[in-house]
């Protein structure tokens, strides 16, 4: 018989918000894992965003929704860009194979979002160097909260 997933509450301010990995982001974006989903296949997280800082190029396996709480992000390189200007408050979705090739935060900005699926990370050729789902999310945050016990 399969098991129910535990319900789940997270004090958002518990803990320090973690460094997103640089490879996958610029300009000191940090964030904090609120769920992960092992039978859905889906995370949540919240992420802080100083001025000037980025997300590397991506693709979304899954569809994703954003609630953008502070700030303004440029999704797909913003309006003038044929993208998305995103200004708080605001909500956005995402559709599944939505490409990202500059997602930029030209002022202090703090967003939500849910992720049906990974992100897959690429390249300037295309080449895949990383995919980002559940699993890997729920790791990354485990290695972080393990470090900072290691620490006190």
């Amino acid at each position: 018989m399969k098991t129910k997933a535990a319900e789940e509450y997270v004090q958002i301010d518990d803990t320090t918000f973690a460094p997103f990995p640089a490879p996958f982001a610029h300009g000191g974006v940090t964030w904090r894992l609120l769920h992960a989903s092992p039978e859905a296949a889906t995370w949540s997280a919240i992420f802080q965003c100083p001025a000037g800082s980025s997300f590397a190029s991506h693709v979304h396996a899954g569809p994703g929704e954003y609630f953008l709480h502070s700030g303004r992000m440029d999704v797909r390189g913003g309006k003038a860009a044929g993208g998305e200007t995103a200004v708080a408050p605001g909500y956005g979705f995402e559709s599944s194979g939505s490409r990202h090739d500059h997602t930029f935060f030209p002022v202090e900005s703090s967003f939500y979002m849910s992720f049906s699926g990974p992100l897959v990370f690429i390249d300037e050729n295309d080449a895949v160097i990383a995919v980002i789902g559940w699993q890997e999310a729920q790791d990354a945050w485990q290695a972080h909260l393990d470090a900072l016990k290691a620490a006190a």
